[in-house]
């Protein structure tokens, strides 16, 4: 039968705590939008922490003229927040930017909570809190079959991609090439200042640099091969850290070509086009979502596109967050465009995140939380002994919640704490999810991420500058993904 689009009635609604008025705001005297610094959004320690994330971004990005200034000054810093980041101007546009109402945020009462919600006209929709922390909620039956068929079937047309790239040659050449102080890195990797690296430590910091998924097992041999534990122990001190050539490591890294297990990553995905002029079931799907999170259509409607992603037998995705931190030294992807500031790395920003199940998955395949719930969360203690719960090719019958896909199944969480004031805080620690090894089958899955800039007054200006295209039209306004505008009449037998 050929897919057909879901009505847009006036819907019902689910119950939204109204989130806490700006009070801060008005008692400093300070408008909505009126500019101010962009405050880091994550405690010291957390998993994006500053330190934890320039540590990172050395690793991952290019901006490498930057990297030994931002070194420095998180350690001179100290991880002092209430340091002046400096003056940070924004383009104001050719008008004053309006003023953004408090974002909606659905309750999560209880543990196994249920409440239903009209988001079609022909029947109701069940809503099950599955976790507090993070906020996390499961809908059966968000997608019909026909639908989930249909979206496969649109991102067959359009072809899928490897989702992860290992680096270039120039990459690595640049990464061998750069300066930095040895002992500047120590005592960034140095977590617990005792003047010693653990494993856990350089696990915590490195796996993510080049693409390759780093275990204790690949970090005692790369110690060995290169010489840099002489004891064997397992543990670096600061002697045998300085006595360390990184070059050899690089070489190291070069002489190794990394099989798809040993991805972060290892799936095919592609991207789907939702916005006006989009096939209709993608524009209802949209329509859904926007109901689902009460959110304004400004905010849904300029979010990222539909990800549709693959993953084969032997598929993975080791845990991680959605969302970045912002520091001054970043700045969100989405909204880049239209802030006149100079900074040196770019991060997604998103608050949101709905993740549909398109299909069921013959064995394993799960979303795992490892620590939702917990009462407690360190980092490092995500990593004991042998086992390395983030790895989710190994431990993911470790971790606190495992969801199992099911098609039309949607799963949605929020990525960051609320502020206090109707808008974006801090990145929620325990958003950190994963999904499982695919052990048969094929695993189908859809993400539809929520963008919003913590910057109140640049996500403003984004709506506005993105308002004022539309208005002009022409070839600016038109996002790279409007080519898919292509399948909006197909008829696709399902």
């Amino acid at each position: 039968m050929a897919a057909a689009a879901a009505p847009r009635p006036e819907a019902a609604s689910p119950k939204w705590a109204p989130p806490e008025r700006e009070r801060a705001g008005a008692a400093a005297g300070l408008d909505d939008c009126e500019d101010a610094p962009v405050r880091p959004l994550c405690k010291p320690r957390g998993i994006c922490s500053r330190a934890y994330f320039l540590v990172l971004m050395v690793f991952v990005h290019l901006y490498l003229g930057n990297v030994l200034a931002l070194l420095l000054f998180v350690h001179y810093s100290n991880g002092d927040e209430s340091s002046d980041p400096g003056p940070q101007r924004r383009s104001q546009g050719p008008g004053p930017a309006p003023t953004l109402g408090p974002l909606t945020r659905l309750e999560g009462i209880k543990v196994g909570h249920e409440r239903k919600v009209q988001l079609v006209a022909d029947r109701d929709h069940l809503i099950r809190t599955l976790s507090l922390k993070p906020l996390l909620f499961e809908i059966p039956g968000f997608l019909s079959d026909e639908e989930c068929r249909l979206i496969i079937h649109l991102a067959q047309m359009k072809g899928l991609q490897r989702s992860q790239i290992l680096p270039t040659e120039e990459y690595e050449e640049a990464m061998g090439t750069m300066q930095v102080s040895q002992l500047d890195l120590f005592r960034l990797l140095d977590q617990n200042h005792d003047g010693r690296l653990q494993l856990r430590e350089v696990l915590a910091q490195t796996r993510l640099g080049n693409g390759r998924w780093m275990t204790p097992e690949n970090i005692q041999e790369m110690y060995s091969a290169i010489k840099a534990d002489p004891d064997g122990d397992g543990v670096l001190s600061l002697q045998e850290f300085a006595d360390m050539d990184l070059r050899d490591f690089h070489k190291y890294m070069r002489s190794h070509k990394a099989a798809s297990s040993e991805l972060v990553r290892n799936s095919h995905h592609t991207w789907l086009y939702q916005g006006e002029g989009a096939h209709h079931v993608m524009r209802s799907i949209r329509q859904r979502v926007l109901r689902l999170t009460r959110l304004s259509p400004e905010i849904v409607e300029l979010s990222e596109p539909l990800q549709v992603v693959r993953y084969g037998e032997g598929g993975h995705y080791h845990a991680h967050v959605d969302s970045g931190p912002v520091y001054p030294e970043t700045i969100c992807s989405h909204t880049k465009l239209v802030a006149n500031e100079s900074v040196p790395f770019e991060t997604s920003c998103r608050y949101m995140t709905v993740l549909f199940y398109l299909n069921n998955v013959t064995g394993g395949g799960e979303t795992v939380f490892p620590v939702a719930d917990n009462r407690t969360y360190d980092e490092m203690s995500l990593i004991q002994d042998d086992v390395d719960l983030r790895d989710t090719r190994r431990h993911c019958d470790k971790g606190n919640l495992r969801v199992k896909p099911r098609q039309g199944t949607a799963v949605f969480w929020y990525n960051y704490l609320p502020d206090g004031q109707g808008w974006v805080g801090d990145v929620d620690d325990y958003s950190l999810h994963g999904g499982c090894l695919v052990t048969r089958g094929t695993k189908w899955i859809a993400n539809n991420w929520i963008n919003v800039d913590p910057s109140r007054a640049r996500q403003a200006l984004f709506q506005q500058e993105m308002a004022r295209l539309a208005r002009e039209g022409g070839t600016d306004a038109q996002p790279e993904w409007a080519l898919d505008r292509a399948y909006r009449d197909a008829r696709v037998e399902l």
